[in-house]
């Protein structure tokens, strides 16, 4: 099978667990440098996922490296920010954000799934690319 299917076949088989852990990251938002649980789900979804993960990175931040052949090579670095801002939200969803006045405005928990996404499937294709891949989840950006 081609790269390229390889992915979208795996992006399928993943996508319901990474919509439930959107819905959670957006249901437990966190402020610039208070991203503690944030940071800890993130490492033990990484760890889940047979990544390392470096955690207390620049405060709250994590860093996991996804190794492929001939992983030193060259690095690439692939960055989500991961805090929310203090706005209260007015949405009626079902993975509303449970912290009064506080919500993901920014699309933060999409950029974080999304490089967990990216984790998951990397970590499934370590021959399918020449390198390392250094996922950086960044806290405080707000």
């Amino acid at each position: 099978m081609a790269l390229q299917e390889q992915i979208k076949s795996l992006a399928s088989q993943f996508a319901d667990d990474l919509i439930h852990i959107r819905r959670y990251l957006h249901q437990h938002p966190e402020l610039s440098y208070h991203e503690y649980e944030t940071a800890k789900f993130i490492a033990k979804t990484l760890t889940d996922y047979g990544l390392s993960p470096e955690t207390g990175i620049a405060g709250n931040g994590v860093v996991a490296l996804v190794e492929g052949k001939n992983p030193q090579s060259k690095t690439i670095a692939l960055r989500a920010d991961m805090d929310a801002l203090p706005i209260t939200e007015a949405n009626e969803v079902v993975y509303k954000s449970q912290n009064q006045g506080v919500m993901h405005a920014c699309w933060h928990d999409v950029h974080t799934t999304s490089l967990l996404g990216v984790a998951r499937i990397l970590q499934q294709l370590p021959n399918e690319f020449e390198g390392t891949v250094k996922l950086i989840f960044q806290p405080a950006e707000e």
